[in-house]
């Protein structure tokens, strides 16, 4: 078969290959976001590919058979191209990421001095510990330990920190992923769109039981997600103030069922 024919054949599947590859569907606000970035990527990164591939396959096809190397000659026109062609792609690739990352659905770098979080807006305490993880509901005073429950179609601020040493936070299905950093602080934020059950687990090796540091978090429609919360207060459930309080005559505030570390 003919070189010529033979090298657009090739570079066609390998972009039959990488169109193939369909991100998932997005099931939270983060996660578009992020897919959306991997797209607008993958629009560059197509014709990158199949050009260099070509030009690859091509070259060993016609020279395979040739006795001895020959110097290539001095191009300054193409050497410039290629250099400014690069230049533009890295740019095009840095800005479209600075974009993302700085979109207030993947990273809140600061949610105490916003004036734009939702007054119904869900906050949750998330802290790593050797080897698990405690939720703590400050909007409603309960909390849970191996499972995170959030609200569908709300929007829920994670403040993500440790008691000892370097964690990760890492749902991928709903783009959050944020390092748990001992002293410090750190928000994310999203709003699920697609109720059902997720995989979350410590993405920051962290010792011995790092494999089996794992939770669950399940998006839940907003009547469902009320009545999780009730089920969660060991005091008296406040319905109007959707708030656990202490029992009458108790002087502590309702007692977490997060899961303690041994």
């Amino acid at each position: 078969m003919n070189v010529k024919r033979i090298a657009p054949l090739a570079t066609l599947g390998a972009a039959l290959l990488l169109l193939a590859a369909e991100p998932a569907a997005a099931q939270s606000t983060s996660a578009e976001a992020i897919n959306g970035l991997n797209e607008r990527l993958l629009v560059v990164a197509i014709p990158i590919t199949v050009l260099v591939e070509g030009i690859l396959i091509y070259t060993v096809l016609k020279f395979k058979d040739s006795d001895e190397a020959k110097p290539t000659r001095e191009n300054r026109r193409l050497e410039i191209t290629w250099t400014v062609a690069t230049a533009v792609i890295l740019l095009f690739v840095g800005i479209a990421t600075t974009m993302v990352m700085a979109d207030q659905s993947v990273i809140v770098d600061d949610v105490e001095n916003r004036a734009d979080v939702p007054e119904d807006a869900e906050h949750v305490n998330v802290e790593a510990y050797r080897y698990g993880w405690d939720f703590e509901y400050t909007e409603h005073n309960v909390s849970s330990g191996g499972k995170l429950v959030i609200p569908e179609g709300q929007e829920t601020y994670l403040n993500i920190t440790t008691r000892d040493w370097l964690h990760a936070f890492h749902v991928p299905q709903l783009g959050l992923k944020h390092d748990a950093v001992p002293g410090q602080h750190h928000y994310i934020m999203t709003t699920a769109t697609e109720p059902g059950l997720y995989q979350g687990y410590c993405a920051e090796y962290c010792g011995t039981g790092h494999s089996g540091m794992m939770f669950e978090v399940e998006v839940m429609p907003q009547d469902e997600y009320e009545t999780w919360l009730a089920e969660q207060c060991d005091g008296e459930w406040n319905s109007d103030e959707q708030t656990c309080e202490a029992p009458s005559g108790g002087s502590n505030s309702s007692t977490s069922n997060a899961t303690v570390a041994a």
